[in-house]
């Protein structure tokens, strides 16, 4: 009877350690107050940090901005449930909770920013390299990856990008309306439109790209992804494009997604070539 008892213990203890693995660390992302003003002081901006285990660990980091047309975000399916898919590859997963703009855009891209700089300020103690910093988002949230890739300098930099189904343009013809309205607001300079589309931004300096989205996505059009690759194209910037006939819009990382296998061997195969 004792062994039986020792036995289901050891089996409890093996179905525990992997959550314990996967349990992150919450940090405030401003620890002296946010710079900014959305309008809504109980919106605070926050990082969940996944490690992996030491002995995995590559050094590479990926800060992840869920989507949720700048309106609200999709913690789970396009933030933490990557967790586990990148620490598995001794990657550290760093997922942003970042703030809604409410028509001010500067609050959303200065907390992606801060998140890049946090990451390579605790780059000693996390066990990162901090030139290995990469930037990753969906829908919205990849319209704010692309924003940072395509507008920030120095050490908020990225140094690769990974965008599912990203929003890209500001331009009306193609944009997310939903995004773009809570982005820049309803009646926004033409200037800012072209500014914050992040096709007509890329340059060589650009990093590298992954981009996945859907032919049948209703949701963001797929212009919007297909444009920006063909612009690091031209810019002779590393990139690659994967369009998969069916998905619709928002699949992020769950299982329900039809090409969910093929989209994380992919990935996978993308970030083991640099």
């Amino acid at each position: 009877m004792k062994i039986k008892k020792f036995i289901l213990a050891l089996v409890s203890i093996a179905f525990c350690m992997p959550a314990m693995a996967q349990k992150g660390q919450e940090i405030l992302l401003w620890q002296n107050g946010a710079p900014n003003d959305n309008g809504n002081a109980a919106d605070t901006a926050k990082v969940t940090v996944y490690l992996p285990k030491k002995e995995k660990a590559t050094g590479r980091a990926v800060i992840i901005c869920p989507g949720g047309g700048y309106s609200h975000l999709a913690m789970n399916h396009e933030g933490h449930d990557w967790a586990p898919f990148f620490n598995n590859m001794g990657i550290a997963a760093i997922v942003l909770k970042y703030r809604m703009p409410n028509g001010n855009h500067e609050v959303p891209v200065s907390d992606a920013e801060e998140a890049v700089k946090l990451v390579r300020r605790n780059a000693s103690a996390w066990n990162i390299n901090p030139d290995d910093v990469g930037i990753m988002g969906s829908s919205a949230g990849g319209h704010l990856a692309s924003t940072i890739a395509t507008h920030a300098e120095k050490e908020a930099l990225p140094n690769f990008q990974i965008l599912f189904y990203p929003v890209i343009t500001m331009m009306p013809d193609i944009t997310h309306k939903g995004s773009h309205d809570n982005f820049l607001g309803k009646k926004p300079k033409k200037k800012e439109e072209q500014l914050y589309s992040n096709d007509s931004q890329v340059s060589r300096t650009t990093p590298r790209a992954f981009i996945a989205l859907s032919d049948d996505d209703r949701g963001v059009l797929p212009a919007n992804g297909v444009n920006y690759y063909i612009e690091l194209y031209r810019h002779d910037v590393p990139a690659t494009l994967h369009v998969y006939p069916s998905g619709g819009h928002g699949w992020g990382n769950r299982d329900s997604f039809v090409y969910h296998n093929e989209m994380q061997l992919e990935l996978k195969a993308w970030l083991r070539s640099f």
